[in-house]
């Protein structure tokens, strides 16, 4: 049975929120779905293969902190969006809204919901975000990442659907790759879609702690910061690491299938890729977000031992040196964890969310 009308699908400009709902475009597209993107201007980085056949920029800003007058001009701003929304959705008729956090969804979800139209919103991480938080309670359904979602209310549990999180169809590839063997030893560091500083500052110094001995046959592939990869080349180079040092790896699954260990933040999309490709990690948390995603997100891992979770305050180059030195001397146990974040990988949440999608859409048609 055909849709009446596309899948709108609202997403802010960010990685882990774009590549979730890319992930969703590709499984409604595989079943014959047309959809289109609504987002923002910072979504051209990371929207090239989209597979949307069109792509709408609704204005948007966040009304939370700051000034008084910063955050009345950011209630306009979205006013303004949801006007511009309201006018969008009347002209595509789309059979169904999903957003996937931001507040560039907000303007979409929400006229969506004035207008009576089917909506969804996706919330990657395991404590609800604020924008999704706003739109919980409008919409008629909410999908999951994680098992357990704090922070949206009881009056939001039944119409909660925990589906995981949706990842590409490079990361499903990629979880074809089986463990890494020993000849060398691969370290992926990651920190987020805008890299971390931290990573700069305490891995090459921890690396640099390590014996000469236990980083011979090391192999990093590190992201960093524009202002960051000069410091960084030139402490691996003197250490004669064979490292590479960017600010951004579009073929991020790819890496990380092929690493022994990954280093990072803890971005609702590192977690599910990780999980879905089988890797062992250590966590850095970010520690000043206001509702602490990451690490209930990171938990998540550390429960059963497929990661190592560290405080970004106990994450020292002393500290690091140790931990590498001890991954290097007991394979078995990262194969171990590899296999425990396997486990907790859902591999069709596109699949699992694009049933959601289609099962309220087609049930609106059916009214």
């Amino acid at each position: 049975m055909r849709l009446a009308g596309p899948v709108l699908i609202a997403a802010g400009g960010t990685g882990g929120h774009l590549f979730p709902a890319e992930a969703l475009g590709n499984a409604l597209k595989a079943r014959g779905i047309a959809v289109e993107l609504a987002t923002d201007v910072r979504a051209q980085q990371y929207g090239g293969d989209f597979p949307a056949r069109a792509i709408h920029q609704i204005v948007a800003a966040t009304p939370s902190g700051g000034p008084i007058l910063r955050r009345a001009k950011a209630a306009v701003t979205l006013l303004a969006g949801t006007f511009a929304a309201l006018r969008l959705l009347r002209r595509l008729r789309p059979a169904a809204v999903v957003g996937f956090g931001g507040y560039p969804t907000v303007a979409p979800v929400l006229a969506a919901t004035l207008l009576r139209i089917p909506t969804i919103v996706h919330e990657q991480n395991a404590v609800i975000g604020r924008a999704n938080r706003f739109l919980a309670g409008r919409v008629d359904a909410v999908a999951t990442g994680f098992p357990t979602l704090k922070g949206a209310g009881s009056a939001v549990e039944a119409k909660t659907y925990y589906t995981g999180n949706p990842v590409r169809p490079s990361v499903i590839a990629a979880a074809a790759t089986a463990y890494p063997d020993a000849s060398q030893f691969t370290l992926l560091v990651i920190g987020g879609s805008q890299g971390a500083r931290i990573m700069a500052d305490v891995v090459p110094a921890g690396v640099a702690l390590m014996p000469e001995a236990g980083r011979h046959d090391l192999v990093i592939a590190q992201q960093a910061r524009g202002e960051d990869q000069a410091r960084v080349r030139q402490t691996y180079a003197d250490l004669a690491v064979n490292a590479e040092v960017l600010p951004f790896f579009p073929d991020l699954p790819a890496r990380m299938a092929a690493a022994n260990l990954v280093i990072g933040r803890a971005g609702a999309s590192t977690i599910a890729e990780l999980a879905v490709i089988g890797r062992p990690a250590i966590l850095v948390p970010f520690p000043h977000a206001l509702d602490q995603d990451q690490a209930a997100n990171a938990a998540h891992l550390g429960a059963i031992g497929a990661a190592v979770v560290v405080a970004q305050q106990d994450f020292t180059p002393r500290w690091l040196a140790a931990a590498l030195c001890e991954a290097r001397q007991q394979l078995a146990a990262l194969r171990g964890r590899a296999a425990a974040a396997r486990s907790a990988g859902i591999a069709d949440a596109a699949e699992r969310l694009a049933d959601l999608v289609l099962r309220l859409a087609r049930r609106e048609d059916k009214a």
